[in-house]
């Protein structure tokens, strides 16, 4: 959930991070200064904020420490549009893959998502009532005719024949004919709004939900050409046929289906919802939200990075990436199907684990587009043990919760916890260092025929003690040959 962004002061980021994130102070006070700093920007005066660009991050730490879930929490605290990538998918200009320029059309598309939910959200109510409205219509066709337009059509169908009554009759008994045909038809008016609200009554308490109806549904909007905007890669290449494809055969004219008012509700509020928004409107204001609050985490930096002077073979367009990536981090203007977007002030966030290259096989350039370097520390037992037990999402609150859906209870004791805490860090210590992520392999391993034959335990209480855990995982851990495969 987002809040206010006067309210999210640097400490208030950091408490917010720390009910998710254990440990690496040092970066989640890096990440909540710079998300302040925007804020704090937005306030200025238009000639000095237009001078004031984001210091960017370069996080380096082993897999597994928490780079990705700290840039992920930081966006949805504050509601920004987010983007996360990774630096390996990307190739230089000129060679078959992804250019840097995608990621900030795919910012794009996050922000006017973003946008344009919200913009929804604040239409619901009146899109629920017309959703209603046309469903009644359906079930009870005709029922919703304006009373002043039934009146003139009678009142027509007189005049039509009125020569004819004049000729049979007395001027003052066709004037009683008219009359009696208008309070007939306002008895039918009647009697059918005394239908429809009954049947609204009936539409709202559900007896309709199985019934069957016609529903004309608009399909897909206007296709966008985004290879014209920029985009170089086939995949790019394969939307833009695949969306001159739709307009050919006819996006954005109604199709008609028989489907139950269950599912015609769904569509209609759907088809509701967009009719109802302003699509200008939220094209501007996810433009404004990307340029000025974006942030975009590129992960695997380190992967990019190269280790020799001279490179050949896989690594030949590594630097290329780096090259590319650069004026993008510096600002440039990048063409969308939404429009140009300047990418001065959107935060970039790079990571990497840097097991292998150093932060300094990155060109000198690329360095410098991020001047803050926060480097993550190594988890250790205690570490593993806040893991499992403190945040909002731990291990073991998730696992607790799915075997409850079978009716099992489980229960952890203290020294289980601390078990599995040192397992994780002496298998970490002897073989590749994963980070957190080698809990959710010792809690899979240890849990498994608990989850296997779950199904057939409901009512029972497990509880999961110090002995359990070496019963499970010891030979594993001690066999270092074939841990290596399973942990």
């Amino acid at each position: 959930m987002t809040i206010n962004l006067d309210e999210l002061t640097p400490p208030h980021i950091v408490a917010e991070l720390d009910k998710y994130i254990i440990g690496q102070a040092k970066a989640k006070k890096a990440v909540a200064v710079a998300l302040r700093n925007r804020t704090r920007r937005l306030k200025l005066s238009e000639d000095i904020r237009e001078e004031i660009a984001p210091k960017n991050i370069l996080m380096i730490g082993p897999t597994g420490v928490g780079k990705t879930e700290i840039a992920r929490r930081l966006a949805k605290l504050s509601g920004a549009p987010f983007l996360k990538v990774e630096a390996t998918k990307y190739t230089e200009v000129g060679y078959v893959g992804r250019d840097v320029e995608s990621m900030i059309r795919d910012l794009m598309a996050v922000g006017y998502s973003m946008v344009k939910s919200e913009m929804q959200d604040t239409l619901r109510a009146q899109a629920e009532k017309n959703t209603e409205e046309i469903l009644l219509d359906l079930l009870l066709p005709g029922s919703n005719k304006k009373k002043g337009k039934h009146k003139k059509t009678v009142r027509q169908l007189l005049i039509a024949n009125k020569a004819e009554a004049e000729e049979e009759k007395e001027p003052a008994q066709a004037d009683n004919t008219q009359e009696i045909a208008e309070e007939n038809s306002s008895e039918n008016e009647g009697d059918m709004h005394e239908t429809r609200e009954k049947f609204r009554k009936m539409l709202r308490d559900g007896k309709f939900e199985d019934k069957m109806v016609e529903v004309s549904i608009q399909q897909s909007g206007m296709p966008s050409f985004e290879i014209f905007a920029g985009g170089s890669s086939m995949e790019d290449l394969e939307n833009a046929m695949s969306n001159i494809s739709s307009m050919l055969m006819g996006a954005g004219k109604h199709k008609r289906k028989t489907t139950s008012v269950k599912e015609a509700r769904e569509a209609i509020m759907d088809d509701q919802l967009d009719r109802l928004v302003d699509h200008d409107k939220i094209t501007a204001e996810a433009k404004e939200r990307v340029e000025q609050m974006g942030i975009i985490f590129i992960d695997e930096i380190d992967k990019v990075a190269s280790k020799n002077e001279r490179s050949s073979g896989v690594d030949v367009s590594r630097e290329g990436v780096q090259r590319d990536i650069l004026p993008i981090v510096e600002g440039s203007k990048v063409n969308t199907k939404f429009g140009v977007v300047d990418t001065r002030h959107i935060l970039f966030i790079a990571a990497g684990a840097f097991s292998i290259s150093k932060p300094s096989d990155l060109i000198p350039e690329f360095q410098g587009r991020f001047p803050l370097r926060v480097e993550l520390e190594s988890l250790h037992a205690e570490d593993f043990k806040r893991i499992l037990l403190e945040p909002k999402n731990a291990l073991t609150k998730q696992y607790k919760a799915l075997l409850e859906t079978e009716g099992v209870t489980v229960i952890f004791t203290d020294d289980a916890i601390d078990r599995m805490s040192n397992l994780a860090a002496e298998v970490n210590a002897g073989m590749e260092n994963i980070g957190a992520r080698r809990l959710h392999t010792i809690m899979e391993m240890l849990l498994e025929d608990i989850s296997f034959n779950a199904s057939g335990m409901s009512g029972k209480t497990v509880e999961i003690d110090r002995s359990y855990v070496d019963e499970r995982l010891k030979d594993i851990v001690q066999n270092q040959d074939l841990s290596r495969y399973i942990l």
